[in-house]
């Protein structure tokens, strides 16, 4: 089911057209244009499902009246919210070197399509990359290819904007 593939498969995001501002002043100024980076980082969700608090990574902290907080509800799992906070790797093996962290949020806010809302940042620790990106959305899971607005971000990414691309 989709809903295991999303919680035990690792989601890739591609990065897409990312660019910065720097204000210096109160007068927004635009740094020299800097060409587009293109990053592609795999995050690893293993949501707890009662049995393996050790390697879970994400967890249900809301559900709605007929569910509870171990368990999805329902076929389109609607109310329930998730919060993770997953490793980053290069790959899409669970147990590479992480890069960084993605943590923040999701929630099933469809009853009648298995679709998703995100919020969310890529946290790295890495030498190759300082700060964070941040991501905000609606995640129409049952789409192989999606895109997620990137928001913002801090550090090399302050400022970022236009969005991640995911394939299933």
């Amino acid at each position: 089911m989709a809903s295991k593939n999303l919680t035990s498969a690792a989601i890739f995001f591609l990065l897409l057209l990312l660019d910065w501002s720097a204000t210096p002043t109160l007068a927004r100024v635009r740094d020299r244009h800097r060409p587009c980076k293109r990053m592609v980082f795999y995050f690893h969700d293993i949501l707890y499902n009662g049995h393996n608090a050790k390697n879970a990574t994400a967890a249900i902290v809301g559900a709605p009246a007929w569910g509870n907080t171990t368990i999805l509800a329902g076929q389109n799992h609607f109310g329930n919210v998730v919060v993770f906070d997953d490793p980053i790797t290069l790959d899409n093996n669970l147990h590479s070197p992480a890069v960084g962290r993605a943590q923040g949020f999701y929630l099933y806010d469809k009853k009648d399509v298995f679709t998703a809302w995100l919020g969310f940042s890529f946290v790295f620790n890495s030498t190759e990359h300082k700060g964070s990106i941040n991501f905000a959305g609606a995640d129409p899971l049952m789409n192989k290819t999606r895109d997620i607005s990137v928001i913002g971000g801090t550090g090399e990414f302050f400022m970022a904007r236009e969005g991640g691309h995911s394939d299933d």
